[in-house]
């Protein structure tokens, strides 16, 4: 059982490639996807708007269309971190970000080279498949927009914010329960910051599907394409100063595709920058009254007429304006501290960092057995202290413990409030992280360049005590 384990470790922490498909040919078969689902509304009648999508989309170019390699625990990593925030309560959130364990089996890969779904991914009795489809498709889109933003941008750290909980602040819904209700968004943020420069940002969106597509799947209904196409629409009602000006990234992963795993990738070209604006809350700072806005959604882009008339239009959005440039890298700096400590497993501590929308109160409130000692593993990776939180699982029937955790001396920054000097010393530290995907005592190990690490390791199992006879 532990050779078995001891196999299933090493495949994890194994380098593989997932394929990248992005060319003239997909952006055209989106577009004959959109089309089709356009008919298909108009049919419904059911349409309230006319749907508007990114008015150029293209494939990416040069390396950005390169093999992604990486492993299947980095792969599982990057789904964990994206999940930090997972409906903004501390325990959910929590639940959510181990999620990614239960795939620990579900991708392999064979000899040719390239990931599949192994038997166990491909069973729909071990795995729902439709959250495979949205996890893994989260998993592998991010894993790639990430690294084309890391390319593009290499002097600066990214961070990865979940869209959601970056637009509640300025666009929730003064419900009971604030939401930004169906109205269309990308899934992720993902900013390259710099110190003492202004940020960039990039709206994601990340989808997977199962379909096994043949030669006589039509285009119009190919899942990928469809994807693709609703995307565009969905990154479309995200802008930052002005119509047009923000950088997509499109993701479909196609998990049976018949070569392997298959993420297809299309852009929109933009240059949107956030105003630098520094981030410091001191114990006591009302982060309500520094971050809330009550922004306009219905009718706030303004579309240009593609013939140079004047018969401009206006379509809903969520629109940053060019006075709130500084606000926005404001609640990014904030909700992407906020996702690392929740990474370590952190507590209270968050609720400095989150608006009463965004959930603050779920985080002030110990409502979760055990949630104010989450945050209370300590090990020494890669010669670095870090401090975190871990999981112990059965994996094959062998238990394993899973560790999430942060440098402790940046973790105590963020504690303190004090998101400047982390930025500014995780920046200079960037390229000081191992690059190796393991670690003496330890099996899969990912290291990141914003001083995170995840890791996983055989615990031994306690030695089998003869309890004898009960005495009376």
């Amino acid at each position: 059982m532990t050779a078995e384990t001891d196999r299933i470790l090493a495949e994890l922490a194994h380098p593989t490639r997932a394929h990248i498909h992005s060319s003239a040919q997909l952006v055209l078969d989106a577009d004959k996807a959109a089309t089709s689902i356009d008919k298909e509304r108009a049919r419904k009648a059911k349409n309230e708007e006319q749907a508007f999508r990114k008015p150029s989309v293209e494939p990416l170019t040069g390396g950005d269309r390169d093999d992604l390699t990486l492993t299947t625990w980095q792969t599982l990593g990057t789904l964990a971190r994206s999940s930090t925030l997972a409906r903004h309560g501390q325990g959910r959130g929590l639940a959510e970000h181990w999620q990614c364990l239960k795939y620990c089996r579900a991708m392999t890969t064979p000899k040719d080279g390239h990931l599949h779904l192994s038997s166990s991914g491909e069973s729909p009795e071990q795995f729902h498949r439709g959250n495979q489809a949205r996890e893994l498709g989260r998993a592998f889109g991010l894993a790639l927009a990430e690294r084309t933003v890391r390319r593009r941008h290499p002097d600066r750290v990214i961070a990865t914010i979940d869209a959601e909980a970056a637009l509640l602040p300025g666009f929730a819904r003064s419900d009971k329960q604030p939401t930004l209700g169906a109205w269309p968004r990308p899934d992720y943020l993902i900013e390259a910051w710099k110190p003492d420069e202004s940020s960039i940002v990039y709206a994601v969106t990340v989808n997977g599907n199962h379909q096994i597509a043949t030669p006589r799947t039509g285009k119009a209904q190919r899942t990928t394409f469809r994807q693709l196409a609703r995307a565009s629409e969905r990154v479309e009602h995200f802008q930052i100063g002005s119509w047009n000006n923000t950088g997509c990234l499109l993701m479909s992963t196609e998990l049976l595709a018949p070569g392997g795993i298959t993420v297809h990738a299309l852009q929109a070209a933009g240059s949107a920058l956030l105003r630098n604006a520094h981030l410091d809350l001191e114990d006591g700072t009302d982060i309500d009254r520094r971050l809330k806005r009550s922004l306009k959604y219905v009718d706030t882009v303004r579309v240009p007429d593609p013939d140079g008339e004047s018969r401009d239009h206006w379509h809903n959005a969520f629109l940053v304006p060019g006075q709130d440039l500084g606000w926005f890298a404001q609640v990014l700096a904030a909700t992407g501290a906020a996702g690392q400590l929740a990474w370590a497993g952190a507590g209270r501590e968050i609720s400095r960092y989150l608006t009463e929308v965004q959930g603050r109160k779920r985080y002030q409130e110990n409502t979760f057995a055990g949630a104010a000692s989450v945050r209370d593993a300590r090990h020494t990776i890669g010669g670095e202290l870090f401090v975190g939180t871990d999981q112990v699982f059965r994996l094959d029937g062998q238990r394993v413990e899973a560790f999430s955790g942060i440098a402790e001396h940046l973790y105590k920054l963020l504690e303190a409030g004090k998101v400047e000097e982390y930025r500014r010393r995780t920046y200079e530290s960037r390229d000081s992280w191992p690059v190796g995907t393991t670690a003496t005592g330890w099996g899969p190990t990912s290291f990141r360049e914003d001083s995170t690490v995840m890791a996983l390791r055989i615990v031994p199992n306690p030695p089998a005590h003869d309890a004898g006879p009960r005495s009376a």
